[in-house]
């Protein structure tokens, strides 16, 4: 089936919707959590389930084991209850856990990248549940996004190469391109675009990706 983008992106705001803007809020309270939620969507692009290993919210990992969910291991402390977008994301921590000033704290300590910044501010909207605490994380490119807050083949060519490349010291076994797909363009994904990237850069992506693995550098192709 063709990846349809529009329908992966109204199919996770939904989701999104339910998940933060739950019926036990009040009409008022819905009301105004919905609009927040759009603003942040306009902001940070679609909803998405899983971020390419080379983002910058991902990127301070362990190269051998990559990373494309905010977590420990990427550097974030106090994360709970939350949602992903192509550009940031909101978690919402309960009050008096202490752990949505952890995820600050967290965001300011992680290390500079030359792409893009990473921000984090506490929202005065609940989402999820009364009593927590919406505290929102931004990616903020310093050079801008195609239409519909895709990554420019500029950024993530080169950014792609900066997580592969040093993998051939220690590689043993090539990965297909099939079995990489989630890890280079993001979840969720076609076979030729994601709510990533679109077709011209996902296709430049596996020209690069297949002369590395066709060179030999990783080692035999995996099979199977």
């Amino acid at each position: 089936m063709a990846f349809r983008a529009d329908e992966a992106a109204n199919n996770g705001y939904e989701r999104a919707r339910n998940y933060l803007i739950p019926r036990t809020f009040d009409p008022a309270h819905r009301q105004k959590a919905e609009a927040a939620l759009l603003d942040i969507v306009d902001q940070l692009g679609p909803v998405v389930e899983g971020y390419p290993t080379w983002h910058p919210l991902v990127a301070n990992h362990d190269g051998r084991n990559p990373e494309t969910t905010p977590n420990t291991r990427s550097g974030y402390e106090g994360l709970d209850h939350t949602v992903y977008f192509a550009h940031g994301f909101i978690t919402c921590p309960y009050q008096g856990s202490g752990k949505a000033s952890k995820v600050i704290e967290s965001v300011s300590k992680l290390p500079y990248h030359h792409c893009a910044s990473i921000t984090a501010e506490e929202l005065e909207i609940e989402f999820y549940n009364s009593g927590t605490t919406a505290t929102l994380v931004k990616c903020e490119w310093h050079d801008g996004l195609d239409l519909g807050h895709l990554i420019p083949k500029r950024l993530a060519v080169p950014l792609m190469l900066e997580q592969e490349l040093p993998c051939w010291r220690w590689s043993e076994r090539a990965e297909t391109w099939e079995t990489m797909r989630p890890y280079l363009l993001g979840e969720p994904h076609g076979g030729r675009s994601s709510l990533f990237v679109g077709q011209e850069t996902a296709l430049a992506m596996k020209h690069v990706y297949m002369a590395m693995v066709q060179s030999g550098m990783f080692g035999p192709l995996k099979m199977g």
